[in-house]
């Protein structure tokens, strides 16, 4: 499994409905409630406002930062490929295990890749001006790294800085925003999709420098009307921001607690995000009983460094839970009974 989410793929396995499944492979906020936004005859005719100064000035204004610091693309993803493009560095370290789009990201414009794995060798030293990618919360195993004595090694060894924060939200952790106003070669990459429950609204957002930032030349409307306006109306809703942040601390205490009963994994790794990277080495079989139970979850063999014995569970409601924890129960019984 390369990416979570894919439930089109294992519903066509099962010949089932892609509702029917329990996906505990994406790492969406599980509270989403029902937006009031009408799909009105005026933004499916009108053309957007291109500058997408609404937006902007909500990110802004959120993240305290000035608006010309802000780019906006079409999705996180997106974000990476066009960032990667416009840095001339031919030498990038990732930080891994990571998220694949990066590795994707610098192949597609010829770089050279160094792999530090960051589990066993964190303090490794990048040559200097090269680039380095780090994911902070960092998945899939979700820990949280106070990155200043990095930031200082590769700030004097004059480094491009790519941190991605895309899983910041859920527990208030510090970012590192307010750095693109002391180093200018500091990009740092938002998705909106993880906290802010949207994965089918594709916005994702660099922060960097003014003068960064005016390097990037959007095509016209490359974000939809829609997307935009349910962005700008999340981004304010302080009564979403408290609820899920009340509900994940809720949810993901019940979540590991039901991993932890189960008796199945042999350690479950502390989170700093809204998943939980477990490893057990019926692993294989875990991920096979629980698709036959139509809960799909993530196996973490694609991830750098880490084998067919580790699989992720994204947090949650308490009903998801419940499914998950009855099928937990089912496999233990059925491995100590096949193990006599």
């Amino acid at each position: 499994m390369k990416h979570g989410a894919n439930i089109y793929k294992y519903a066509k396995k099962l010949r089932c409905h892609p509702h029917e499944i329990v996906d505990f492979s994406s790492n969406i906020n599980s509270y989403h409630p029902d937006i009031d936004i009408k799909l009105s005859q005026e933004m499916l005719v009108n053309y957007g406002d291109s500058s997408y100064k609404n937006l902007k000035q909500v990110i802004a204004s959120k993240y305290e930062i000035k608006k010309k610091q802000i780019a906006l693309f079409n999705g996180a993803t997106a974000t990476i490929f066009e960032l990667f493009k416009s840095l001339k560095n031919n030498t990038v370290y990732l930080y891994a295990p990571l998220y694949g789009e990066y590795e994707k990201a610098a192949k597609q414009t010829s770089k050279k890749i160094i792999k530090i794995n960051r589990l066993k060798h964190l303090e490794a030293i990048p040559a200097k001006n090269s680039i380095v990618t780090f994911v902070n919360p960092s998945t899939p195993e979700a820990k949280f790294y106070d990155l200043q004595k990095l930031f200082s090694i590769w700030e004097k060894r004059n480094c491009t800085i790519i941190l991605d924060e895309s899983f910041l939200e859920f527990e208030s952790l510090k970012s590192m925003v307010n750095q693109i106003n002391n180093y200018n070669k500091l990009y740092i990459i938002k998705s909106f999709t993880k906290f802010h429950s949207c994965g089918g609204i594709r916005v994702g957002a660099l922060f960097s420098s003014k003068e960064n930032i005016q390097k990037f030349q959007n095509p016209l409307w490359h974000l939809s009307s829609f997307d935009t306006e349910f962005l700008t109306q999340r981004l304010q809703d302080k009564v979403f921001e408290k609820r899920s942040k009340n509900l994940h601390t809720m949810h993901k205490k019940e979540l590991y607690e039901i991993l932890k009963a189960s008796k199945l994994f042999k350690k479950i790794y502390t989170s700093d995000a809204n998943f939980f990277l477990t490893k057990s080495k019926n692993a294989p079989a875990i991920f096979k009983q629980l698709l036959e139970q139509k809960i799909l979850v993530r196996t973490c063999e694609s991830f750098d460094f880490l084998t067919k014995n580790y699989v992720r569970f994204a947090v949650k409601d308490t009903y998801a839970h419940v499914k998950l924890e009855k099928a937990l129960r089912n496999i233990y019984l059925k491995i100590n009974y096949e193990n006599t």
